[in-house]
């Protein structure tokens, strides 16, 4: 699962429109999500699948964003068996979103973990560079209008507030061989008000999450330069003000997996930022 999350604010949120809303602040958090079989499809049908994400949030606009996700699935077929996917990522978004580090690390849970280890920056009127440690030594100039994960989230609450139905963007994950970028198109759906709607989990009635407004969004994945094409993914969720998701699904084609919030526990922010 990617928490894609891109150009300017302004753009993504429709200009001055955007400007009279309060700056967008993502909340420290952790949160679980259990895994399930949402739909199969195609040649290679699933049976079932099971698995759980776990999500640690830290940081803020000043001193940056942390961020650690796991996500392990065990998937069944008639046809290949049992399957099981253990992806593991920490990363760190600078606040003025010009750097990122990442490492990801993944795994079928027999053979061992296979890593990308490395950053990227950008710089304006120039290319997208990173820097790749590991699996070897290498360097590579991107997209340079891509943005990163936080950056995306931000713009694309910023563009719901002011009642956009679409964003477009660029962004770099550091996912895949750390060198690819992706187009994605985020359809934005109606605000539902606090605690409205029906089979919320209870950490999304309970605390801080049953005082906010959400969106649902659909986020499709495009390789570079082939957004006329079928999507790689697509990830759909329901995203509070504050940043935090609920009611995942992850599209991958041939089956999808819904997400469900089990846990949700909101963290301390002592920063004084007000960025």
């Amino acid at each position: 699962m990617r928490y894609g999350i891109i150009i300017a604010l302004a753009l993504a949120a429709g200009g001055p429109a955007a400007a009279q809303e309060a700056p967008v602040r993502l909340a420290p958090h952790r949160a679980v999500y259990d895994l399930s079989l949402a739909s199969s499809r195609g040649a290679r049908t699933v049976d079932s699948a099971r698995g759980r994400i776990a999500f640690d949030f830290t940081g803020n606009a000043c001193e940056g964003y942390s961020l650690k996700f796991r996500q392990v699935t065990e998937i069944q077929s008639s046809e290949g068996g049992s399957k099981t996917s253990d992806l593991r990522s920490a990363n760190f978004e600078s606040g003025d979103g010009r750097s990122f580090r990442f490492r990801n690390d993944t795994g079928d849970g027999d053979s061992p973990l296979q890593t990308v280890d490395g950053e990227a920056e950008r710089k304006a009127g120039g290319p997208l560079t990173t820097k790749i440690r590991s699996p070897k030594r290498e360097t590579a100039s991107l997209d340079g209008e891509a943005v990163f994960p936080n950056t995306q989230m931000r713009d694309l609450i910023a563009a719901a507030k002011a009642g956009r139905s679409t964003m477009s963007e660029k962004v770099f994950d550091g996912s895949d061989d750390g060198r690819t970028v992706y187009e994605t198109l985020a359809v934005i759906g109606k605000r539902i008000e606090p605690g409205a709607g029906e089979g919320l989990e209870a950490p999304a009635r309970e605390g801080d999450l049953g005082k906010l407004a959400r969106w649902p969004v659909s986020m499709s994945y495009f390789k570079l330069g082939r957004k006329a094409e079928t999507p790689v993914y697509v990830l759909s969720f329901d995203v509070y003000e504050n940043g935090v998701s609920r009611a995942l699904k992850l599209d991958y084609g041939d089956f999808a997996l819904a997400g469900k919030m089990t846990r949700f526990e909101p963290l301390p922010d002592k920063s004084s930022c007000q960025r």
